[in-house]
């Protein structure tokens, strides 16, 4: 297993794709030091969520594409043969391909904070607004989150590749379950509000909502950002139940990989 994770560090090192989304997410990230000259909010508030929704994004399409190359493109391309030729099993090959992603999804998730952390005190600085008291463990929290969210993703890119014919497949169907899970919590937020005292609405769609939680992970529940941005913390309970879903769901993605995987048959 330690071998497939180390071999998937250096094929990720390795690959322009990567290579691309990760000056993406520093690009992003200089957006975020520009959009706060741009918005009457307070300039390092902006900076934070700007770089906050860059770091996501980054590290989700990162997670995809290291699916993608690490798995997918080796079952396209049969050289997933070599691997299993040895003497381990396919839960071995599989399980430490996904730590080698999550690990390289982890030291993105830090170098790209570290970029943010350090703008934000930059626009801080030039400002002179003096806000930045969460720029400390909530600030880490935050991105903590987003690389779990990131990190649920793969699982679910990775669950999809163990079965999949064609490469791309996990990137397209990883990216579907990433918008629908951030957006079910938006959802069902406006229904339980009422949708604009649209009763019509709220009658035909909470059921569909209310049967959709179960089955879709609501991924904005490991959005903290309101934390170092507001100084809002949305407590112990809420983070501690947040992350016990995404683990229980990245362990069920996982283990419905390995149980597919397992009984492919490669030709």
């Amino acid at each position: 297993m330690l071998e497939f994770c180390i071999s998937a560090w250096h094929s990720g090192f390795r690959s322009r794709s990567i290579h691309a989304i990760l000056v993406l997410g520093v690009l992003l990230v200089g957006v975020a030091f520009l959009s706060s000259s741009f918005s009457p909010r307070q300039p390092a508030t902006v900076a934070l969520d700007f770089g906050f929704t860059g770091i996501r994004f980054s590290l989700l399409l990162f997670g995809l594409f290291l699916v993608q190359d690490l798995i997918g493109r080796e079952v396209e391309r049969k050289t997933v043969m070599y691997a299993l030729s040895y003497p381990v099993s396919r839960a071995s090959y599989l399980v430490g391909r996904y730590l080698g992603i999550i690990s390289l999804l982890a030291l993105s998730a830090v170098a790209l904070a570290l970029l943010l952390w350090t703008t934000t005190f930059a626009v801080d600085l030039t400002y002179d607004s003096g806000n930045l008291m969460g720029m400390g463990s909530p600030f880490w929290m935050t991105v903590f989150g987003l690389w779990v969210d990131a990190a649920l993703v793969a699982a679910f890119a990775l669950w999809i590749a163990s079965f999949s014919t064609v490469s791309m497949l996990p990137v397209a169907l990883g990216a579907a379950f990433a918008i629908s899970g951030k957006t079910l919590g938006a959802v069902m937020d406006y229904l339980s509000r009422g949708a604009d005292n649209d009763a019509e609405l709220v009658a035909r769609f909470t059921p569909i909502i209310n049967a959709v939680k179960w089955i879709l992970p609501d991924l904005s529940r490991l959005d903290w950002r309101m934390w170092p941005m507001y100084e809002l913390n949305p407590g112990f309970s809420v983070v501690a139940l947040s992350l016990l879903m995404a683990v229980s769901y990245t362990l069920i993605l996982l283990s419905l990989a390995v149980f597919t995987f397992a009984r492919r048959e490669f030709s």
